[in-house]
């Protein structure tokens, strides 16, 4: 082997492992990198959504925290017999699994009883009709005020002894009292007292609407 021959061989070895050499700081580069990115988005790291469903808001958030999650209020509705800030739901549910950090949108039980406009049944509606539509808003109705008027026939609604108007609103499950005709006005207009000659009462019936 020549001077010549042993320096080439030689060179084509340094060039070889030169290339090694970068193969494999490419690939230690690219490991890191998705090394980097898997703990950046916290790629197979999941934890199971607690069932907070029933507990007051406060309780409901340390129980989230604890398992690494985050909580906010994203709605709220009204349920009678729960007690005021009581989760109701949760999204995602309970059960699922996500990733540490997640937001949970939770909705909570009012703490105000929401309020609804009655029915229009005054003066356009019976007495059956009327009771119809007011127990299907979810309102509760009090014994029928009868009043003078035409028989079985709505003239109002009250409330706490106030006759409301259209469009007024009332709580939800509010006790409400229908005002009905009780018939004697038409019964009144029929009938008219006079005197005779003597001073004698008698009752004449004014029938000029037959």
């Amino acid at each position: 082997m020549t001077a010549k021959d042993f320096f080439s061989f030689k060179g084509k070895m340094g060039f070889l492992w030169n290339l090694i050499a970068m193969g494999v700081t490419v690939c230690a580069i690219a490991l890191g990198v998705l090394k980097g990115l898997d703990r950046y988005t916290r790629h197979g790291e999941a934890v199971v959504v607690p069932d907070v469903k029933g507990m007051p808001f406060e309780k409901a958030k340390a129980a989230l925290l604890k398992q690494g999650l985050s909580c906010v209020v994203s709605d709220s509705s009204y349920v009678k017999n729960k007690p005021a800030s009581t989760i109701l739901e949760l999204i995602p549910a309970a059960g699922q699994k996500v990733k540490e950090g997640r937001i949970i949108y939770l909705t909570i039980n009012t703490t105000q009883v929401p309020l609804r406009t009655i029915p229009d049944v005054a003066d356009n509606s019976s007495v059956r009709q009327a009771q119809a539509k007011v127990l299907a808003l979810g309102f509760k109705l009090a014994p029928n005020e009868m009043i003078d008027g035409e028989k079985d026939w709505v003239y109002g609604v009250k409330y706490k002894n106030r006759q409301l108007l259209i469009g007024d609103k009332v709580p939800i499950g509010a006790t409400l009292t229908l005002m009905v005709g009780s018939g004697e006005e038409l019964l009144g207009d029929s009938i008219e007292v006079v005197k005779d000659s003597q001073g004698a009462a008698e009752v004449a019936v004014d029938d000029s609407w037959f």
